[in-house]
């Protein structure tokens, strides 16, 4: 059985329309998408699970602040 992507939008999405949605509802089948919100029949990345859990600690721990 194939799961649809549900895409969610950034909370941050008005900050002048340069936002990413991500289907999270993938992640316990291994993978994460994630695409331009702009361009939503356009291609997505896809990124594994481990990976995009590092990489949203790492944002919320501040390690992408320039």
């Amino acid at each position: 059985m194939t799961t649809d992507p549900r895409w969610t939008k950034s909370s941050y999405s008005n900050n002048g329309g340069e936002c990413v949605e991500v289907a999270a509802n993938l992640a316990p089948h291994g993978s994460v998408p994630v695409r331009d919100s702009k361009n939503p029949h356009g291609p997505a990345l896809t990124f594994d699970t481990s990976a995009w859990s590092a990489f949203v600690a790492g944002v919320k721990a501040g390690d992408f602040e320039a």
